[in-house]
């Protein structure tokens, strides 16, 4: 297996590209996402990869960070989902993104994602959703936008179990805390009322 691939990025295409490492060139399916996020033709480059292979062909994808690739891999687990579909809905979202669509079974925003169709995007929803989690989530959010991930991460998890004490869903409780605005400066108490607010 190919964990990932350093060289230069010989081509650009709209679903594609090729990396030349020492002289072979590496043909990778990419997602919009990536695409957008890519040096120009002649950058050093290094991507992480997942490879397929099949009675007729070997075909590699490649991912700028090693969560979407960590994600692409959880989706193509899933029943009906192979690497087309999957880099549809990583083409819509971030994989931190579609970590908060998971926990908060967003299955809408999910079936727009080309490829995807509402049950599908429900069976993405039902198998994945136990296999991210609520910290990390947030965690990560928090370290893009220059906050203090860990301290966060926890005021968030608090607001989200108080609200699920008071005997809201998982699903609702977390949709109510990601529509705080600046909740990443809240704490635990602060986040629970205004997530509150929004459920009232």
């Amino acid at each position: 297996m190919i964990g990932y691939l350093r060289g230069t990025l010989a081509l650009i295409r709209e679903n594609e590209i090729i990396v030349d490492v020492q002289g072979v060139g590496y043909r990778l399916a990419i997602s919009a996402l990536t695409l957008s996020a890519l040096p120009k033709p002649g950058s050093q480059i290094q991507l992480f990869t997942h490879m397929q292979v099949r009675e007729d062909a070997i075909a590699l994808y490649g991912f700028l960070e090693q969560d979407d690739l960590d994600m692409f891999e959880l989706l193509i687990g899933v029943s009906g989902v192979g690497p087309k579909a999957a880099l549809g809905i990583l083409s819509l979202m971030s994989a931190n993104d579609l970590k908060f669509a998971l926990l908060s079974a967003d299955v809408k925003s999910i079936s727009k994602a080309q490829g995807i169709g509402q049950k599908t995007a429900q069976r993405v929803v039902m198998e994945l959703k136990d296999k991210v989690s609520l910290e990390e989530a947030f965690t990560q959010r928090s370290a893009i936008a220059g906050a203090e991930p860990a301290e966060n991460s926890q005021a968030v998890s608090d607001a989200v179990q108080g609200l699920t004490a008071l005997g809201y869903s998982a699903a609702e409780s977390m949709k109510a805390v990601k529509s705080v605005e600046n909740g990443e400066s809240l704490d635990a108490q602060q986040l629970l009322k205004a997530a509150l607010k929004k459920l009232f």
